[in-house]
């Protein structure tokens, strides 16, 4: 199938969220622009499971933090997560748009940084259980590490985990990257390192599915600014998805991560959506 999936809900653009704040606000409108788009396939979102997000973290855990401000945010997030790389997988659509990604500071046993629960966590797990998916690539270039994601995934070498943040470390058997891309960089110098750091490895990992966890955060004007354009991240998503088609027949999820200015949401995203329905 030759359509974009766009992963929403309304709950997203209720509140003002912990960290991201109301950078969701304008989406309801959006996605009613997007309705009349062929080339789209809108889907509501559904919570992720309690059930599945017990295989990730520990009950005490999940105890804990059902009652944060986030809480909500989470489970949404998450099961953005899960339902775009099944519906990826089942060939409904080729690639997927989720408002947001969730949550990559979350751990086994706690979270911080406005995350609650993992959305990679659970999206490998369901995969791995219902359809027997092995091998993910995550690239992560939100302004701040991923350490959730890189804690439950170290030691999993299925998973190339590769994360555009403020240290270069390579570990498990060169399946966990980070990457030192500067407090002040530009477009072009940020491009290139995802392409000298992550395009190659996914080339030669051979993934089944591309997650992008993308966030904003590092533009200009952002709380995380590290320089970056507006229309950087357009450019972005297009070498990823470039990558995506040659490595895994074009299976890329890409979500939005960390940011709160709701101005920058709404510039990128549909330009997002636009290079998501090219093929």
């Amino acid at each position: 199938m030759t359509k974009t999936g766009v992963f929403y809900h309304e709950v997203l653009s209720q509140y003002t969220w912990s960290i991201i704040g109301q950078k969701l606000k304008n989406f309801p409108q959006l996605i009613k622009e997007l309705s009349s788009n062929p080339n789209l396939v809108i889907y509501q979102i559904e919570p992720v499971t309690e059930e599945l997000l017990l295989r990730i973290h520990t009950r005490e855990h999940l105890s804990h933090i059902r009652h944060d401000i986030n809480w909500e945010c989470g489970i949404y997030g998450a099961g953005a997560c899960v339902m775009a790389a099944e519906k990826v997988w089942k060939g409904e659509i080729r690639n997927a748009f989720l408002a947001l990604s969730c949550c990559h500071h979350a751990h086994h046993d706690y979270a911080w940084g406005g995350c609650t629960v993992s959305g990679t966590g659970p999206m490998i797990a369901y995969m791995r259980e219902q359809f027997g998916v092995r091998r993910f690539a995550i690239v992560d270039t939100d302004s701040h590490h991923g350490d959730g994601a890189r804690e439950l995934t170290i030691g999993d070498k299925d998973v190339l985990h590769v994360c555009f943040c403020s240290t270069d470390r390579v570990e498990d058997d060169e399946t966990k990257i980070a990457v030192n891309v500067g407090w002040r960089t530009t477009d072009s110098e940020y491009l290139d390192k995802v392409r000298r750091e992550f395009i190659p490895r996914a080339q030669e990992f051979k993934p089944d599915i591309i997650f992008h966890v993308l966030g904003h955060d590092t533009a200009q004007g952002d709380y995380g600014d590290r320089g970056l354009s507006w229309d950087f991240f357009a450019q972005l998503v297009e070498d990823v998805k470039e990558c995506a088609d040659r490595v895994c027949d074009g299976r890329y999820l890409v979500g939005l991560g960390g940011g709160s200015k709701y101005e920058i949401a709404d510039y990128i995203t549909p330009k997002i959506i636009e290079i998501l329905t090219k093929f």
